[in-house]
């Protein structure tokens, strides 16, 4: 397991928990990075780390389009990502839990509802929440398929709201990413950062 300094958790009277997947319930970005790195480099391009990073919780198909944009390529979405989740799936096995979220995950739940809401396609999410021995602990699934906008947008994070049956201005969200901080600020939700381990030259320009 990762991560065991305790989060701390804004005041509030809350009736649902959100929870980003990747980086946050589980420590899965180092093998999201190799895989989107192979991938990438498969179809003739580069993912750097820092930019890896900054992208955190942006759709899988947005961010080639981001790699197209910033560095000319014209790399298929479809075939990369393709190739990117083929080979983070083959890998999963050996993703682990973030003890510091795990335990919020475990103590609330059967209290109040929890909800994943992610930017990785749902295959991958259910996939990773079946490696960690934890899909049957969340109500709600919200994964790239489910919206038109992703994070740092606040459709993700409302539509998981909105599934739950609870306001928005009543659910906490757990973060690792800048984009889906914005997300959460903007439907109007308090959250808790999850701090992550990041390359040291995380500036960069998208």
């Amino acid at each position: 397991m990762s991560d065991t300094q305790a989060l701390e958790l804004p005041a509030g009277d809350f009736r649902a928990y959100l929870f980003d997947l990747d980086g946050t319930v589980a420590d899965s970005m180092p093998a999201h990075f190799i895989a989107w790195t192979n991938a990438v480099k498969a179809h003739g391009g580069t993912f750097p780390e820092a930019l890896f990073y900054a992208l955190g919780g942006v759709p899988p198909l947005r961010v080639v389009e981001l790699l197209n944009e910033k560095f000319g390529y014209t790399l298929d979405p479809v075939s990369v990502v393709a190739g990117k989740e083929a080979e983070y799936v083959a890998g999963i096995a050996n993703i682990q839990p973030i003890e510091s979220v795990l335990a919020h995950v475990l103590a609330k739940h059967g209290q109040i509802p929890l909800a994943i809401v992610s930017g990785s396609p749902r295959d991958s999410v259910e996939r990773t929440l079946d490696a960690l021995q934890l899909r049957d602990r969340f109500e709600v699934i919200v994964a790239a398929e489910d919206y038109a906008k992703g994070k740092p947008d606040p459709e993700p994070f409302l539509k998981a709201a909105t599934l739950l049956g609870v306001s928005p201005e009543s659910c906490l969200v757990f973060e690792d990413a800048d984009a889906g901080i914005e997300s959460a600020k903007a439907a109007g939700m308090k959250w808790v950062r999850v701090p992550q381990a990041l390359p040291d030259a995380t500036s960069v320009a998208v």
